[in-house]
């Protein structure tokens, strides 16, 4: 199959291009045919190597976990999928190795869902890594937003932020949406009171939205604005962070998505019910992911980078 990988740690530049053995179907697995699958920075930075503590690596390594396409056998304890079913997924395992920047990825039935019927393969692809993100720490223990709830987003014109201010929404919370000057429009697009960022007014625009504080804030870019966010909790206030293990010396939660399949189901009917849109940005083929991995890593897109398999 063609498939792009990397047979050392580096930025881009290490990527290539050609063919790789197809992967074997486990028992509990699928064979998807790639349609296409999303750039995340999470990508780039397992592959700089900033995972090694955490993941096992072997090489010749292919990056990528989320994923849309289309089934193509389904492993011998697999009930779930038939050949021909249009699925989407967060394929992420415990080792680096097999990811979806390829003609094919065989992917755990726990990492699948259906893909919505009302999304494109590449939207599809951009939904699950950035949707479940959202749609957990929301929910879960670290944020556990309640309606009527004030919630302030970081990042919110970018993936997290926007399916957690769609998500946050339609869970019936008041949502604050930072976002820089480029990024504003789209906050208000998608429902939220826009604050922009700048160190020295930020604390003086949040505090005039919600004097009495907000109920809980969902950190993605992690710094200064971390620490700053933390002062504006109201008291009984949650924090969490996917993005800098420092919360928790500021007493909130640092959170990592995990694959889960109910949930991708769940975020698949908010995508047919109208409550979640997904914005590409740009795609690119497979042979330029080092491309889009550059463009991701850019940032100020509003909106995912997504490389399309043919």
């Amino acid at each position: 199959m063609k498939a792009i990988s990397y047979n050392r740690y580096g930025g881009p530049e290490v990527l290539e291009y050609g063919e790789l053995p197809d992967p074997k179907v486990g028992p509990d697995e699928v064979l998807v045919r790639v349609r296409a699958a999303a750039v995340n920075p999470v990508d780039w930075k397992a592959q700089a190597g900033y995972l090694d503590g955490m993941l096992d690596v072997v090489f010749p390594v292919v990056p990528g976990w989320d994923v849309s396409g289309v089934v193509v056998r389904t492993g011998v304890s697999v009930p779930e999928y038939d050949a021909g079913d249009e699925v989407m997924g967060y394929v992420r395992e415990d080792v680096l190795a097999h990811g979806t920047f390829a003609e094919y990825v065989s992917a755990p039935v726990r990492t699948l869902a259906r893909k919505p019927r009302s999304l494109g393969f590449e939207e599809a692809a951009a939904l699950p890594l950035a949707g479940l993100t959202a749609y957990q720490v929301l929910q879960a223990q670290a944020l556990a937003v309640r309606p009527g709830d004030t919630v302030l987003v970081h990042a919110a014109a970018g993936g997290v932020g926007s399916m957690a201010v769609q998500i946050a929404r339609h869970l019936g919370c008041r949502v604050l949406g930072a976002a820089r000057d480029a990024g504003l429009e789209r906050v208000a697009e998608l429902g939220a009171e826009p604050v922009r960022y700048d160190e020295g007014t930020f604390a003086e625009q949040v505090r005039a939205l919600a004097p009495q504080g907000v109920d809980a804030v969902l950190d993605t870019i992690g710094g200064p604005f971390l620490e700053l966010s933390a002062r504006l909790l109201a008291p009984g206030g949650r924090l969490a962070s996917i993005a800098d293990g420092e919360v928790l010396a500021l007493g909130g939660r640092y959170f990592w998505v995990r694959p889960d399949a109910a949930d991708l189901a769940a975020l698949a009917d908010l995508a047919d019910a109208g409550v979640l849109t997904v914005r590409v940005a740009r795609t690119f083929p497979l042979e330029r992911a080092a491309d889009a991995q550059r463009a991701n890593a850019a940032g100020g897109l509003n909106g995912k980078v997504v490389v399309t398999v043919p």
